[in-house]
């Protein structure tokens, strides 16, 4: 078969085949989803995107080593606390990494990840950087994006080649949030602070999260926090 026939064979089968779905319970394992139109659905589901600020200028300006340690501590630091905190790793994307949460207390378990994630590029990854590169002026920020909502996770891709794609709000919002570079590095939606616990870490979320408006989304209300969870 031609290429190009393949492509519209493939494109038709998608967009008329009917789709199943079953409900989930934890984050599945590409594996466990078909290639077809299969799904697993979750009535809600936290996800959590956390991007590195000025990765551009990084690659741009420094050695490509000197960059890839960047890379490489922030992502192991937040793939280990995502993992600590219960949630499933589920794509890195260059600077990026994704992590959903699913359960009872997920968006707090987001949030508090957040909030770790804050504490170790504060306590752990600046200030060994500042050790062993004495003379540089670079200072690791990041931002932190959590929504929460029904989702579902379907395989996308072709054989020997594919992934996860996870569809719903929360995945698409999580992500754009990390867009937003002013206040604090942690942003979450509403409807993530109203499932928030309080107090979280001995504070009420009130005093941890400033209220803004998110005006290029139809201007909804989203919430910044520079704080942190220490970690022991």
């Amino acid at each position: 078969m031609a290429l190009a026939d393949d492509l519209k064979t493939e494109a038709h089968k998608i967009f008329s085949t009917q789709w199943t779905s079953r409900d989930g319970q934890v984050a599945p394992e590409p594996e466990a989803v078909g290639l077809g139109n299969d799904s697993v659905g979750f009535d809600r589901a936290t996800v959590l995107y956390a991007d590195l600020t000025g990765s551009t200028r990084l690659v741009d300006g420094e050695s490509w080593q000197f960059s890839a340690e960047i890379y490489k501590t922030y992502l192991y630091c937040a793939a280990k606390l995502i993992r600590e905190e219960g949630g499933k790793i589920t794509s890195y994307d260059g600077d990026r990494i994704m992590g959903v949460f699913i359960g009872k207390s997920q968006t707090t378990s987001a949030v508090r990840c957040a909030l770790k994630i804050n504490w170790a590029v504060i306590n752990v990854i600046n200030p060994a950087l500042k050790q062993q590169y004495t003379a540089s002026d670079y200072t690791v920020k990041q931002v932190i994006g959590i929504d929460t909502s029904p989702i579902h996770a379907a395989r996308t891709g072709v054989r020997g080649g594919n992934d996860l794609v996870w569809v719903g709000r929360a995945a698409n919002h999580a992500a754009k949030l990390t867009a937003i570079k002013n206040d604090g590095p942690t942003w979450i939606t509403a409807d993530a602070y109203n499932q928030l616990a309080s107090p979280l870490g001995g504070s009420e979320k009130s005093a941890m999260f400033k209220p803004f408006t998110w005006n290029t989304m139809n201007k909804a209300q989203i919430y910044s926090s520079s704080w942190w969870y220490r970690i022991e």
